[in-house]
């Protein structure tokens, strides 16, 4: 998945629509050139992109293409989507393309939830909460439990799971801050809280709080770097993807 703000929000007035055009209309431009300088991928390109006259339309049939089976065929799962974007104006694509939770139920719903997952390889329960600005890196293997709320301008990669411990029932999945950067094959657990700004690192296992702006790492995780203040020039782990800063003289204090 591309990085940034995953959510797709239809504009509401007449200026923004002419917005909206003219960037379909570029996407299209450059999609023209690309398949004019790679014949190969001309017919991909314009089956697609090029053929198509919007992007609701566009991702409509690429995900029923990407998600059709024996059982499921690309036609319905065409108008499914495209039904989807046009009832809802304000729709999450990262809920769409992991549960398709929306407003729907019943089992069509669910067997699709169930074929996403198998597909692209990333289980997020419809229930669970995501704010915007939202890079999953790599979207391979992320788990998200359903009580679990994720901030704005959250990056996680790979293998990250917000889980639950299995001793407790309701309110039982991380609640992770805004601009939060959770590494590789991290796995926090229960109800706990991540702190704005913190950066958990690759293959930690956190099951207490971390506070914001710390780093934490290891299994269990142990707090080795942080800065408690906040200041309005301060870096966005979240967003600057960077996986170093904060290390201090923390290192020995187990979180």
């Amino acid at each position: 998945m591309p990085a940034g703000d995953f959510r797709y929000s239809p504009p509401a007035a007449a200026e923004s629509d002419s917005e909206e055009g003219r960037i379909w209309s570029q996407i299209k431009t450059e999609a023209r050139r690309d398949a004019e300088s790679e014949p190969a991928l001309a017919s991909y390109l314009y089956s697609t992109i090029i053929s198509h006259s919007s992007l609701e339309r566009s991702l409509s049939f690429h995900l029923g293409n990407k998600l059709c089976s024996s059982t499921l065929l690309s036609s319905l799962l065409y108008d499914l989507f495209l039904d989807s974007f046009s009832s809802d104006p304000v729709l999450w694509l990262t809920e769409l393309l992991t549960s398709f939770g929306l407003s729907h139920e019943g089992r069509l719903h669910l067997a699709l939830q169930s074929r996403i997952s198998d597909v692209f390889g990333v289980d997020i329960h419809p229930a669970a909460r995501i704010g915007k600005g939202i890079l999953f890196d790599h979207a391979t293997g992320i788990v998200i439990g359903e009580t679990a709320v994720i901030g704005n301008n959250v990056s996680m990669l790979h293998h990250v799971t917000l889980g639950g411990t299995g001793k407790v029932g309701g309110d039982r999945h991380p609640k992770i801050g805004d601009g939060v950067l959770i590494g590789a094959g991290a796995t926090i657990l229960g109800n706990v809280k991540i702190g704005e700004g913190a950066k958990i690192g690759a293959g930690s296992v956190v099951l207490i709080d971390v506070p914001p702006r710390t780093t934490a790492v290891g299994n269990p995780a142990r707090r080795v770097g942080g800065r408690e203040r906040s200041g309005q020039h301060e870096e966005v782990p979240g967003e600057s993807m960077d996986h170093t800063s904060f290390m201090s003289e923390w290192s020995d204090y187990i979180i």
